[in-house]
């Protein structure tokens, strides 16, 4: 049964043009600090919920395809894992990097932290476009 990929499509392609706006020097350096600050914070939201959305969509594939008894209960590490070895996903480490990245956002908040989030956002949104380019060619 094939996945509804729409909400993913549609956070993945909300995250590229929110950081594409936020990494262009001229218009960053036209607006005022707190707008700046904003579209930071915008930039990690999106982040939040689309790496929530591409876990969970994940999870869905491995649960159609290798069945929910191997992923149910599974860590983390594990679904990415399984997720690798069905090559929705290059790097394991790479993928629980976003995951501790994930978990800083929601249990603190701290200038550096919301500094490194965003920098993990940058790198994650180019991953969740080819985990969403993996799972539309196998959506069958």
């Amino acid at each position: 049964m094939p996945l509804e990929l729409s909400r993913l499509k549609k956070a993945t392609t909300s995250l590229e043009l929110l950081l594409s706006r936020v990494q262009n020097s001229d218009l960053m350096g036209s607006l005022d600090e707190v707008t700046r600050y904003g579209l930071r914070a915008g930039v990690i939201l999106n982040f939040e919920f689309t790496y929530e959305l591409c876990w969970k969509s994940l999870k869905r594939r491995l649960e159609e395809n290798i069945g929910s008894t191997y992923v149910d209960g599974v860590t983390r590490r594990e679904l990415f894992r399984y997720g690798a070895e069905n090559r929705l996903i290059d790097d394991v480490d790479l993928w629980m990097d976003f995951h501790r990245s994930r978990n800083m956002t929601s249990h603190t908040y701290d200038v550096s932290v919301a500094d490194d989030v965003f920098e993990s956002a940058a790198l994650f949104s180019k991953e969740a476009v080819r985990f969403l380019a993996a799972l539309e060619a196998r959506n069958d």
